[in-house]
């Protein structure tokens, strides 16, 4: 049986563009590296490589707190690699270090689009927020029984160095975002992912979302100096379908609380929550013959 198609991740922070909706794809779906076919019975293994197709209206707040929107409909080429060090999947792309049957431990790098100030009317007359890379280490560790295919209860811990590659390649700070997720395979080839995590930033990071200098106050923008700590709080919903062994359809939601960030008092934060939705649907185009080594 060919797998469903999957959905390969562009932004890793979640801050802007189609972030949220990417990362709730590969959460919830690429953890199928052994499933169970409730159709025929049968043990199917993920390919060694796939290629598709992935669309996706999304609307969600322009950063976290923001008061204004931003919404899209994109269409992007996927692929996905499950070599045995090599990884191109679950959210990122990069080398597999260590693995055992409970805990993995990767090496490797994310994209984060940008937003532009002119857009927002509470950053209008700031710098842009710049497309964002990012690289560092990330831990995962599955809870539960290891052998219920239907399942799966993991714990998350990536810690990176965001890069702004609009201004140079300059350095923006550490991101760290803790997160437990959970993984349930329906009847009717329904999957559905839950969320639970934070996001916290080091003081460059929040300055770059949060810190307003001198020169750019205004008469309802004070100055404001960032400070390190949490970001946000937030919860996620995600369920998708497999229509054929090629195509699935997915539906997408995600809860920001600001209670208790470290920088809710700044100017450039309007609202103490913040709703992020989305529809989509992925088409396999192509896989190998040859399984994944996992």
């Amino acid at each position: 049986m060919k797998s469903p198609a999957k959905c390969f991740h562009l932004p890793y922070p979640a801050l802007f563009g189609l972030a949220g909706i990417c990362f709730a794809v590969t959460s919830a779906l690429a953890n199928e590296a052994a499933v169970q076919d409730k159709d025929i019975g049968a043990t199917a293994k993920l390919p060694l490589w796939e290629a598709g197709l992935f669309g996706a209206g999304y609307t969600q707040p322009a950063y976290p707190g923001a008061d204004d929107r931003t919404g899209q409909a994109l269409v992007l080429p996927y692929v996905i690699y499950r070599g045995k060090y090599l990884r191109a999947e679950r959210g990122s792309v990069g080398l597999r270090a260590m693995k055992t049957p409970r805990i993995e431990i990767d090496v490797g790098f994310a994209a984060s689009l940008g937003s532009r100030s002119a857009d927002i009317p509470a950053r209008r007359g700031m710098a842009d927020l710049g497309t964002m890379i990012e690289f560092g280490p990330r831990m995962k560790i599955k809870l539960g029984d290891l052998e219920d295919s239907s399942s799966n209860s993991r714990l998350q811990f990536p810690l990176r160095e965001v890069i702004d590659v609009s201004y140079g390649f300059s350095s923006r700070g550490i991101a760290f975002e803790p997160q437990w997720v959970n993984d349930t395979r329906l009847a009717n080839r329904w999957s559905i992912s839950m969320s639970l995590g934070a996001l916290i930033g080091d003081y460059r990071l929040a300055d770059t979302f949060y810190g307003v200098d001198p020169a750019e106050v205004t008469p309802t923008r004070s100055a404001y100096t960032a400070k390190s700590g949490l970001i946000a709080l937030r919860a996620g919903l995600f369920a998708s379908q497999s229509v054929t062994p090629d195509v699935r359809t997915f539906y997408y939601m995600r809860i920001d609380s600001l209670a208790g960030a470290a920088n809710r008092d700044s100017p450039l934060v309007r609202r103490d929550t913040g709703w992020s939705a989305g529809v989509g649907l992925a088409w396999g185009l192509a896989s190998s013959q040859k399984g994944a080594n996992d």
